[in-house]
């Protein structure tokens, strides 16, 4: 739907946030949208015509981020009047008047479509959605000032339009947006205040009128007046709170709590003592969600009900799919996922999105939109980290509606494994940017993630090292233990260590995975490679379908299953597990391990081109290892491309000199045909 064009996808060609130079400062033009729409050059007001069609279409075209058709336009602005086009084009006449300027022509138009040319233009809410696309955690308290003066008001006060509903949609997804945006602005701004400054107060203030239930503002402020020694305005303020929370059946006890621990405190502080603000924010009764230690700590997810056009009832299509993406994502176990019947509560109260993920504490908010059409199904989503407004993914989905559960399928597949992948990224590289002695047991694991994904013996053992951490923080962390399996997994597959010893210790540590966690889809996938070390194939297939029952959307547990019947089980299966291994994960860091395996299967199926194919491909991924160039080597060998073969086989001794066919076969668990065929490739280069 048009209302999930985002912000930040604004920022792009043709919308572009900069400062004039000094010699255009007579001529300097600026375009207000937070507040009441202006237009302003060189501090002059430039005088619009009073049609509020013209300034709606103005808004519009500033925060597109792609030329827009007439028709489009026509049909956001006018409800079918005589000549839509007639006024469209009067609008633009208008509106060239007041943009442009001798040599800079603003208003665009090309064919069909329309743009507006505004990089030489201060765009408050460009300037805004910049900010927080680029990161509002990183910014200094002198930016984040100047941020916070930007929001004069609600985006576009007061500019409502009648019988346009399409613009009326965007306008309240905007809204709610760059409001969301000024939360996080004044959160960060306060986070770098001292404990009890002064000027924290007005900024708290304006953060508790925009967010009221937000959890973390009542806690600031609390934190504020105890420090100051205001434990009289801190009671009057709980008891305010408390009302407001029950008028709206919120749980008030969590910031009671809260209050009580900051009271103590303070009580035995010394005037110079500062604390964090690490309390949970209160929730809602209807969410299960108990506060977790600091140590234990674990991503969160809101998957909010996706609205759906021109359905005004419960239990459509969105709905669906909505229910279909939070079961899907809960089986992962791989972080926190809001219940159904929380989301759909708050949903029912009209509380934005980004208001319901203060709401509920969580890190992360999924939203979406779908819209059906003549012969297909839209579906637009974005996740939004909830602290920052930032948009981490964004993306639509076309399908043809020939069978509704095959839109479902399809297209859930794609938005579960899009927003898994999206997470991890995000919480790898924060991870990433801490000091490794102040990580908690999530952190921890994710920058486990981040070394074990390089593939070398070195960033191996540092993956163990933090798997280790995780889990001495946090005993029952099953995917800390998967992790921890798979390095000792690939100690034994690469030899950096004692092939036995290590295939052992695998064994034990996915072991205890599945014992903190039976239904946990890693646990099930690291004793299913455990068992393929040990010879066992039967017992790993077993456990990879295990762990693809559990959570089809589980990536890895499709390509474990291909990369143990390229071998020796079924060729045609594992091409199957291996093209829906990189359907659910197209940029996995195992995608060279998924086109490996697929050409293996081709190779012992006979079709060698295929086989060579999909093994160059694999070796082409960047952090290809060893393994990987060696099968490379063997099926261009097959396909009778002798001389590309003998290149990789060079590129494998200089780091492996003495590498021979023997070395290939015990890496794998070929069958006797398959050992016979691989080691007739070898011998056609010499690695015989």
């Amino acid at each position: 739907m048009d209302q999930l064009v985002s912000v930040g996808e604004s920022v792009g060609t043709y919308v572009e946030s900069s400062r004039s130079s000094p010699n255009d400062t007579a001529a300097a033009l600026s375009l207000r949208l937070l507040g009441q729409l202006t237009i302003a050059r060189g501090g002059e007001p430039v005088k619009l015509p009073s049609s509020r069609k013209l300034r709606a279409l103005l808004a519009y075209l500033a925060l597109a981020p792609h030329p827009v058709s007439r028709s489009r336009l026509c049909e956001l602005l006018w409800d079918v009047p005589n000549d839509p086009r007639g006024e469209l084009r009067w609008c633009l006449s208008k509106l060239r008047g007041a943009l442009n300027q001798p040599g800079r022509q603003r208003v665009e138009t090309e064919g069909d479509t329309v743009a507006l040319r505004l990089a030489d233009t201060n765009v408050d809410a460009v300037e805004a959605a910049t900010a927080v696309a680029e990161g509002i955690e990183t910014l200094s308290l002198g930016r984040l000032r100047a941020l916070a003066q930007l929001f004069s008001g609600d985006f576009l006060d007061g500019l409502e339009l009648d019988r346009s509903p399409h613009f009326t949609s965007w306008l309240t997804a905007q809204r709610r947006r760059f409001s969301s945006c000024h939360v996080a602005v004044l959160e960060h701004i306060i986070g770098l205040f001292p404990q009890g400054a002064d000027e924290a107060g007005a900024y708290l203030d304006r953060w508790l009128e925009l967010a009221p239930f937000d959890g973390r503002a009542h806690v600031a402020l609390l934190e504020n007046l105890a420090r100051r020694g205001q434990i009289g305005a801190g009671e009057e303020h709980i008891a305010t709170a408390a009302e407001l929370f029950r008028s709206e059946e919120l749980d008030v006890a969590p910031l009671r709590e809260a209050w009580h621990e900051i009271k103590a405190r303070h009580s035995s502080a010394t005037p110079c003592a500062r604390s964090g603000l690490a309390l949970p924010a209160p929730q809602a009764p209807i969410v299960a969600v108990e506060s977790e230690p600091a140590s234990v700590r674990r991503a969160s997810l809101a998957v909010m009900p996706f609205a759906e056009s021109a359905v005004n009832f419960r239990g459509g299509l969105a709905d669906g799919l909505t229910h279909d993406i939070i079961t899907r994502l809960a089986k992962l176990r791989d972080f926190f996922v809001i219940a159904r019947g929380s989301v759909f509560a708050l949903a029912e109260k009209d509380i934005a999105p980004e208001d319901a993920g203060r709401r509920l504490n969580v890190d992360y908010v999924a939203t979406g939109s779908v819209r059906s059409l003549s012969g297909r199904v839209i579906v637009s989503v974005e996740l939004v980290e909830v602290r920052t407004a930032r948009i981490v993914w964004a993306e639509t989905f076309e399908h043809r509606p020939d069978e509704i559960f095959t839109v479902i399928d399809d297209i859930g597949n794609s938005i579960v494994s899009s927003i898994a992948a999206e997470i991890a990224t995000v919480e790898r590289n924060r991870a990433m940017l801490k000091a490794p002695n102040s990580l908690n047991a999530w952190e921890a694991y994710h920058r486990g993630l981040w070394h074990m994904y390089r593939f070398t013996r070195q960033e191996n053992e540092l993956a163990q090292q933090f798997f280790n951490d995780a889990l001495k923080l946090d005993p029952t962390f099953a995917r800390a233990y998967a992790g921890l399996s798979f390095t000792h997994w690939q100690n034994a597959f690469q030899r950096w260590g004692d092939r036995d010893r290590e295939a052992s210790l695998a064994f034990a540590t996915a072991g205890h995975s599945l014992l903190v966690d039976d239904r946990n889809p890693a646990a099930h996938w690291a004793m299913g490679r455990a068992l393929w070390l040990r010879g066992e194939q039967d017992g790993s297939l077993l456990e990879l379908a295990k762990a693809v029952d559990l959570s089809p959307n589980f990536a890895l547990g499709h390509y474990a299953l291909s990369f143990v019947h390229s071998q020796s089980g079924d060729p045609q299966s594992a091409i199957g597990s291996s093209d829906h291994s990189r359907h659910l994960s197209p940029f996995d860091p195992l995608l060279f391990g998924m086109m490996g395996a697929r050409a293996m299967a081709h190779a012992r199926l006979g079709e060698y081109d295929e086989a060579a194919e999909w093994a160059l491909k694999a070796a082409a991924r960047p952090n290809a290892h060893v393994i990987i160039l060696a099968i490379a080597a063997h099926c261009l060998a097959l396909a009778g491309r002798q001389d590309e073969a003998r290149n990789f086989a060079a590129a494998i001794r200089t780091t492996w000199p003495d590498y021979r066919a023997d070395d290939f076969i015990a890496t794998f668990r070929f069958d006797r045909d398959g050992e016979a065929l691989f080691r007739r490739g070898a011998k056609l280069i010499g690695l015989n």
